[in-house]
């Protein structure tokens, strides 16, 4: 290996790990210093403490307000003509003037009588605060829904809706999708994925006039099944208005049609209404028992109606303001993702993503999405929505551009973060299709793996084999450049030894930047595959050799603690396949720095070429065991391919070639004659100098 090689593998590694240093999680300051960090009891007991001193009692004033909305837009019974309003978190009965009842604080029965002097009924100020403060929302909704508050009251149920990839639960209240089972992914923790369950996801359409607010989540819906795939979340509201949310899960596939439907909603919509609101949250449940890798491939995605896609920061809190229309807002998971696809567009985002503390183990994230569609209060249909709930899987997010929106590319294959532009065409022409490929023939990943690997090396062989004659010529010219060296020592004849050098190249035919070639070639291949196996679901649970999980590390020791840089870098565990890439990479090392030419002129590089693979071993070992097989395969290729070159390469021949090739007259290039024209300038220039120097000394 020559100097311009060791150079030039200098240089590659320190894109790499600049690379990996840009993608490191950036550190996520704590809001409470450790000192000061609390527990959740001492938290929930200021909370408790707070609210106790904001509200103390029930006025007279306020149990009449209350009494009187609740006998106007309550249940009447018709057999004691009084109303009742009953739900999970009150039981009120009301008269007109006297209400009676009790609310449930906490699990708790406290009756409405004692509210008005807490003390005395032995109720603590929290309990009675909370109390107070539920009937006052109460209130609030009864007369702010006014006409149809009858569907403010009821008990939640679900309804499923499932097919061969995934079950969905449709809560009554809200009607909303409660729960997202994938039927062919297990988490962890045991079982089937859960995307997300009760209140982890939550979303509504609001619509807002002069005097009132229509917000979904407050309402309990009538489920309708319509179909066995189809079911509609109703409200009859009275006068013939409707309102309601249809959904349609597609068959085998991972999305479910949702349709906005009403009818003669004029009569409580003013006409001069022309959006809905959307409002979109969820705590992001963690999938993966490794937590970093996860957290840094989760985040918030959307796309710009007819332009690119965008997301928030992956490794800090983030915000955006959008004012743009946007075709589709995604909450990305590492390996699976929920998107709200408009089939028209949304008109402006506020969207927030903030990371979640490990005081919240079971979740990574809390995302939230708040937003706008265009709405009509006479149009039967006034928004449509696809909703995707499943995997990362490229081919399936591919296909989904066709079939959702006639044609319209969505870009959906973007949730899968694949690198930048050169590095993602690698990986989407190239590595995934014979990934696929090699996918249908056969099922152990370790296996496609290697095959993979075998692939890439045919592809960049010719470069190898080049690399490698260039490398031996250097390596042949060694006595000659040592020869040109000593006989024009100095500084003075820098130009004069580097002409004389660049002459000898140009008649042996070698090129010195030919063994930095395939180098540079390989790199793209390399990071590609860096971004690729950490995204690669399909390798989500797959067992090879001792690995059981070839898309997390493969830790043979592990211990616990957090000790200072070696937890938050190198991790609390050794992982056997990057110990192994770290072996084989300081093998390689050494068979390299066999063929260097120049060695004992840089001792001070080797250490650093053996310090190299050690690094490595920090930053990977945190990586899919994946990642590592891949890099140890092809290092160990690259080690075989360079003994069966020195056998096969007979040096002596190419010795004797290099010499009848340079008694032959060489035509310049001109290229070759614009540089030595350069380097006779610069000679010149320098003689020059070096005469008004000593004519100046002898004045």
């Amino acid at each position: 290996m020559d100097k311009n090689t060791m150079y030039g593998l200098l240089l590659m590694g320190a894109v790499i790990l600049g690379f990996m240093w840009l993608n490191q999680p950036e550190p996520k300051p704590d809001s409470i210093a450790p000192a000061e960090q609390i527990t959740a009891e001492q938290a929930e007991a200021m909370a408790d403490a707070q609210l106790a001193s904001s509200l103390d009692t029930l006025t007279p004033a306020e149990t009449s307000m209350l009494a009187a909305a609740v006998h106007q837009y309550g249940t009447p019974d018709s057999v004691s003509g009084r109303v009742t309003m009953q739900n999970s978190k009150v039981d009120l009965v009301s008269d007109g003037y006297l209400l009676t009842g009790s609310v449930n604080v906490d699990g708790k029965s406290v009756d409405i009588a004692d509210l008005s002097n807490p003390a005395a009924a032995g109720l603590s100020p929290v309990i009675a605060s909370k109390a107070v403060k539920l009937l006052k929302t109460t209130t609030r909704e009864l007369t702010q829904y006014q006409g149809f508050a009858r569907y403010l009251q009821g008990d939640s149920s679900t309804v499923r809706l499932e097919n061969e990839y995934i079950a969905l639960d449709l809560s009554n209240k809200g009607g909303v999708i409660s729960r997202a089972e994938l039927k062919d992914y297990k988490s962890y923790k045991g079982g089937n994925v859960v995307v997300f369950e009760g209140d982890d996801n939550g979303y509504s359409f609001i619509l807002n006039s002069a005097d009132r607010e229509f917000d979904t989540r407050n309402f309990f819906f009538e489920p309708v099944q319509e179909s066995d795939t189809t079911v509609l979340m109703t409200l009859n509201l009275g006068s013939g208005a409707s309102f309601g949310m249809r959904y349609t899960l597609l068959p085998e596939s991972y999305v479910v049609r949702m349709e906005i439907v009403q009818n003669g909603m004029q009569s409580i919509i003013p006409s001069n209404v022309a959006t809905m609101d959307f409002l979109w949250h969820q705590k992001m449940i963690r999938q993966e028992e490794g937590r970093m890798f996860e957290e840094r491939n989760s985040g918030l995605y959307y796309m710009y109606a007819g332009g690119g896609v965008e997301n928030l920061s992956e490794s800090s809190n983030d915000d955006e303001e959008v004012n743009e229309r946007i075709k589709w807002i995604g909450f990305k998971n590492q390996f699976f993702s929920m998107a709200f696809i408009a089939r028209s567009s949304f008109n402006n985002a506020n969207l927030t993503s903030t990371i979640l503390t490990k005081s919240q183990p079971g979740y990574l994230k809390e995302l939230e999405a708040v937003s706008s569609v265009d709405y009509n209060a006479s149009n039967p249909m006034p928004a449509q929505f696809d909703i995707l709930i499943g995997p990362n899987l490229y081919p399936m997010l591919s296909g989904l551009d066709d079939k959702l929106n006639d044609g319209e590319d969505l870009h959906l294959t973007r949730l899968i973060p694949l690198g930048w532009t050169l590095f993602r065409w690698i990986n989407t022409w190239i590595v995934i299709p014979v990934f696929d490929i090699l996918g249908k023939w056969f099922t152990n990943y370790g296996v496609i793996i290697l095959l993979l690997t075998i692939f890439i090396k045919i592809i960049i062989f010719p470069f190898t084999y080049k690399s490698y004659m260039s490398q031996a010529k250097m390596r042949l010219l060694a006595p000659e450049i040592k020869e040109i060296n000593e006989k024009y020592p100095g500084q003075e004849n820098a130009m004069t030894r580097q002409q004389k050098t660049m002459e000898l190249y140009s008649r042996a035919g070698a090129n010195p930047m030919a063994g930095c070639l395939p180098m540079l070639l390989q790199m793209p291949v390399l990071i590609a595959m860096f971004t690729f196996f950490p995204s690669c679901i399909e390798l989500r649970g797959e067992p090879f050799l001792w690995v059981k999980d070839l898309s997390a590390p493969d830790a043979i020791i592990t211990w616990s603690g957090n000790i200072p840089l070696v937890t938050e870098y190198f991790g609390n565990h050794l992982s056997l396949f990057c110990l192994l890439m770290t072996v084989t990479n300081i093998i390689y090392t050494k068979v390299t720095m066999q063929n260097q030419p120049s060695g004992a002129s840089m001792p001070g590089m080797k250490w650093m070429m053996y310090l190299m693979p050690l690094m490595f071993l920090v930053f990977f070992n945190n990586y899919a065991a994946g990642l590592s097989y891949y890099y140890f395969l092809s290092l160990l290729i690259t080690i075989v391919q360079t003994y069966v070159f020195r056998h096969v390469v007979n040096e002596e021949k190419m010795r004797a070639k290099m010499q009848e090739a340079s008694k032959k007259p060489r035509k310049k290039s001109g290229f070759m004659a614009r540089l030595e024209e350069a380097q006779r300038q610069q000679q010149a220039m320098l003689r020059e100098q070096e005469k008004r120097k000593k004519g100046a000394n002898r004045r």
